[in-house]
């Protein structure tokens, strides 16, 4: 959510960043809700205080013995009217909220400006696609071939978009989310966290989910419940509502969850394999931070990032997203995309974002300054650290020989007893 003094002071500035995210929402709109909000707060105040007023007469009246019959009568009118603006200027400031709330957050002034994808500004890469002596496979040929990945069997269990891990691939995906997380933990300087899996509307609400993507999430039945969409959720709201000492800052968190996404709009896309799924497993960096501290923040989330990837020896690219093609709740987001030779192409599977205060004002986020005043708003962050389905992805199809069989790297080998290789499935 941005700032409200903002939208009334410098609305022009709202209007370039709508204009660089290419959206439609029109500031005039805020316009006329504020003014219709000030306009009723005046009115009511004004005859508020005409009530004090009159109250005050009538006691002199009476105490002197007079008629107070026309004030009191003056009194019913001025209290009717009273209740008519507080109901008026409830509806109104329901309205203001709403359109706030699906109002983007602002672009960072580093952020290149673009309308889509193919306006991202690629940053950097890293290793070089290996050679193959063949022609390589895709990861979800290679998955079945080998027994590992049954995606018939997720069909029929729950339906498209869902898939069974047997043996190697069981193993491989819990070998991918303690490595992370041990990285994390015991280099990166995060506190491990294990969170609901299902929460409330109002945490959805705070870091951006609702109201503007709901047909996106899973919500249970009979309930106000939702199935996350990313350990963001949970981890990014730990503290909403509260004010914490600045000394408590930077905080870091991980969380392996699984995630559960409707993928709404997705239709025909990524239609074989683990790229698009409605339940996959992620490890999430969440870090709160100072505001003047938040970039250099972001920087290091996504080389923590970089670095598992760089361990784990997948050739990888890094990318900024332009105006147009970052997140709802973003400042600024670098997406990590790992070489996929199946595909011949690279992938997302790490997306950085700096969303400044805009999260952190919808969840009342905030941290009383060491000096003393008033408390601030938090700056949020999170990443991911990383995708363990779209790693295995990359596992597979980067590790795959020409004899059939999958090689490990040598980061994760102590995570699967020493196996070096997933053997060739046999004739």
């Amino acid at each position: 959510m941005l700032d409200l003094k903002l939208l009334q002071r410098n609305p022009e500035r709202v209007v370039k960043a709508l204009a660089l995210r290419h959206s439609s929402i029109r500031v005039d709109e805020f316009t006329i809700l504020d003014e219709r909000r000030r306009t009723l707060i005046a009115e009511a105040e004004s005859l508020k205080n005409e009530r004090n007023t009159v109250s005050a007469e009538v006691g002199k009246v009476k105490k002197a013995g007079g008629d107070a019959g026309t004030l009191i009568e003056r009194m019913g009118s001025v209290n009717a009217r009273i209740k008519e603006l507080d109901q008026a200027l409830e509806s109104v400031e329901t309205d203001l909220k709403a359109w706030m709330l699906v109002l983007p957050n602002m672009p960072h002034e580093s952020v290149p400006e673009g309308k889509d994808e193919n306006d991202n500004v690629e940053l950097h890469r890293w290793g070089r696609p290996r050679e193959f002596s063949f022609t390589p496979k895709e990861h979800w040929e290679l998955g079945e071939t080998l027994g590992g990945l049954d995606f018939d069997r997720g069909a029929r269990l729950a339906g498209s978009r869902f898939v069974v891990y047997k043996g190697w691939a069981a193993r491989l995906e819990r070998a991918l989310v303690n490595f992370f997380l041990d990285i994390h933990t015991r280099e990166h300087g995060y506190l491990e966290m294990l969170t609901p899996l299902m929460v409330n509307r109002e945490t959805m609400t705070g870091t951006g989910q609702l109201p503007k993507f709901a047909e996106d999430l899973f919500k249970l039945e009979g309930w106000d419940y939702f199935l996350i969409p990313t350990a963001e959720v949970p981890l990014t709201n730990l503290h909403a509502g509260e004010i914490l000492d600045e000394s408590m800052l930077p905080c870091a968190f991980t969380a392996q969850t699984p995630c559960f996404r409707s993928e709404a709009g997705s239709y025909g896309k990524d239609t074989k394999g683990l790229i698009r799924m409605h339940q996959f497993t992620k490890v999430e960096m969440v870090r709160y931070a100072l505001p003047g501290e938040s970039y250099e923040a972001l920087e290091l989330m996504r080389e923590h990032a970089e670095a598992l990837l760089q361990r784990l020896e997948l050739p990888y690219r890094v990318i900024t997203l332009c105006t147009g093609d970052m997140g709802f709740a973003s400042s600024k987001t670098y997406d990590l995309e790992v070489w996929l030779p199946g595909q011949g192409k690279y992938r997302e599977i790490s997306s950085c974002s700096n969303c400044e205060d805009f999260q952190a004002r919808r969840a009342n986020l905030r941290y009383r300054p060491a000096g003393g005043g008033k408390p601030e708003f938090i700056h949020t962050l999170n990443g991911s650290g990383l995708a363990v389905g779209r790693a295995m992805v990359a596992i597979l199809e980067n590790g795959q020989q020409e004899d059939g069989s999958i090689l490990l790297p040598a980061a994760l080998r102590p995570y699967m007893d020493g196996l070096e290789r997933i053997p060739a499935a046999k004739n």
